[in-house]
């Protein structure tokens, strides 16, 4: 089941990305941040399971046409059952619900998107609003992420 998340799961989110932002593959969000920024999660949770988050994704708006697929996390235990593509496409769906005409993310896992229909693009077509996280990173001004986006 995927809902959108409330600010009783943030602490499970929190736990999440921080498994995850210590391998060094996505951004560390502080609690503070999290509780600022709960409306754009949604959370995945196991049905009948009580309230463990088994994945988590965000669409954080940018500008009025553009927004970002962020935080994107799957606990490897339900890995490779679809449920990051589900959480994706849930974010998609409310994207176009709310007038927005291109998704972008910074990503090590091109593959995963592009079977979502992302295409690869250099990131200085990106708006420079897009990097305020950037700053936040420790590989910053290094970013060796992939810069992808899908026109809807």
């Amino acid at each position: 089941m995927i809902r959108k998340a409330t600010v009783k799961d943030v602490a499970q989110i929190h736990k999440l990305l921080g498994h995850f932002a210590n391998q060094g593959l996505l951004l560390a969000r502080p609690l503070s941040e999290l509780y600022d920024h709960v409306r754009d999660f949604f959370v995945m949770e196991q049905n009948g399971a009580g309230p463990a988050i088994l994945g988590v994704c965000a669409l954080g708006i940018c500008w009025e046409d553009l927004a970002e697929i962020k935080s994107l996390a799957v606990w490897e235990e339900v890995r490779h059952q679809k449920r990051g593509s589900q959480l994706v496409e849930t974010c998609l769906a409310e994207a176009r619900v709310l007038g927005l005409k291109r998704i972008f993310v910074l990503t090590y896992a091109q593959l995963f998107f592009q079977k979502l229909g992302f295409q690869e693009v250099e990131k200085n077509i990106l708006p420079h609003k897009i990097w305020t996280d950037c700053i936040k990173c420790p590989k910053f001004p290094d970013c060796d992420e992939t810069a992808m986006v899908l026109d809807l």
